[in-house]
């Protein structure tokens, strides 16, 4: 059987449904699919501001200013 590349590009590449049956081919389809699920949260993850804890204590807070002003309100 003769293929022209004019009836690939047409058609686009098909497999045998054996092929899409077979042990190998679901491993290979499960590992694809876990992995774009994995590439999609951490797109999300990436796409969210960063959550940031609130502190209750001052000691993350400095005593005096660092401004280039000193005078000014801290």
């Amino acid at each position: 059987m003769i293929v022209l590349a004019t009836d690939v590009v047409r058609t686009g590449f098909l497999l045998p449904e054996s092929v899409l049956y077979s042990d190998w081919f679901s491993v290979f389809a499960t590992f694809v699919a876990i992995n774009t699920v994995i590439y999609v949260v951490l797109g999300v993850i990436k796409v969210l501001p960063k959550v940031r804890r609130r502190s209750r204590g001052g000691a993350s807070r400095r005593s005096e200013t660092r401004s280039i002003h000193p005078d000014a309100p801290a």
